[in-house]
């Protein structure tokens, strides 16, 4: 399975040898307006839609840092994660580790909250502890963390973490933990849907009770608990179970729906895009 560019684990090395800051660089709010506009509109291109179950709303009024912990199976991830921070943290500073290569390439990722890690060594599994810390001494902070550590298929169970996260909730004064589960499928239309649930946040507080092991086994239940119960309400398919979060494409190709609207116009109907009611 291939490592990916938006997670979290206790082998990463940073890309350089000398000391890495603490405290990730400041985010612009103008860019992350910019650009938190422009990754709606890309995903309402390429998505008939982007759909919350309704039980699975997150609840938004801890005063203490949030950690979001998701399943990994999309390139989409850190853009659909992107929606949800502007959506539903609008008042937190999102951060998440990104590969260090790829933050090399497209530097003003770092003033949208990415912070670069790289897979290999102990220094950099210690320096991105440090970083995530950090960032969970702000009250008002958000760290969003795939911690399975690689691109993964939501079906295979059970699920297993690195223990990255397991010791930030060890070691974090104050942190509240929140499972997030995504999922990208197809339904009855031509492009797919992204489905989107959030469990119920744990607030760990020192002293800790649970160990590492412990700790990221809790984590690993709660996540897998959360993709079920997504896996089936997707499989149900029932629109009321759904809060559309953002509408996207629906049809065919534009030659084709000009002769479905065409056809609709002679028999004097009303023109629906979309092939069903979802």
């Amino acid at each position: 399975m291939k490592r990916d560019l938006f997670s979290t684990g206790e082998m990463i090395r940073q890309p350089s040898p000398g000391h890495e800051p603490a405290h990730p660089a400041g985010i612009s709010a103008g860019l992350l307006r910019i650009f938190g506009r422009y990754s709606e509109h890309y995903v309402a291109r390429h998505f008939h839609s982007v759909r919350l179950l309704a039980n699975g709303a997150p609840k938004t009024c801890f005063d203490v840092p949030l950690v979001l912990y998701l399943n990994h199976s999309s390139w989409w991830d850190p853009i659909v994660c992107l929606l949800l921070a502007r959506r539903f943290f609008p008042r937190r500073k999102s951060y998440g580790p990104i590969d260090a290569a790829a933050l090399q390439r497209y530097a003003f990722l770092e003033r949208l909250g990415f912070f670069g890690v790289e897979h290999g060594t102990g220094r950099g599994a210690r320096n991105f502890r440090k970083r995530a810390e950090a960032i969970l001494r702000q009250n008002d902070s958000a760290l969003w963390l795939t911690p399975q550590g690689m691109f993964i298929d939501n079906r295979p169970r059970p699920l297993y973490f690195q223990s990255g996260l397991g010791r930030l909730a060890h070691g974090a004064t104050s942190a509240a933990f929140q499972p997030l589960a995504i999922e990208y499928t197809f339904w009855e239309e031509r492009l797919p849907e992204v489905l989107i649930s959030f469990g119920e946040a744990v607030i760990f507080e020192q002293p800790r009770s649970l160990n590492v092991p412990d700790a990221t086994d809790l984590f690993e239940a709660a996540l897998a608990s959360v993709q079920d119960q997504l896996s089936a309400a997707s499989q149900r398919r029932q629109r009321e179970e759904w809060r559309v979060l953002v509408e996207g494409g629906a049809g065919t190709t534009r030659v084709y729906d000009w002769w479905r609207r065409a056809h609709a116009t002679l028999r004097r109907q009303k023109f629906h895009s979309a092939h069903s009611e979802l």
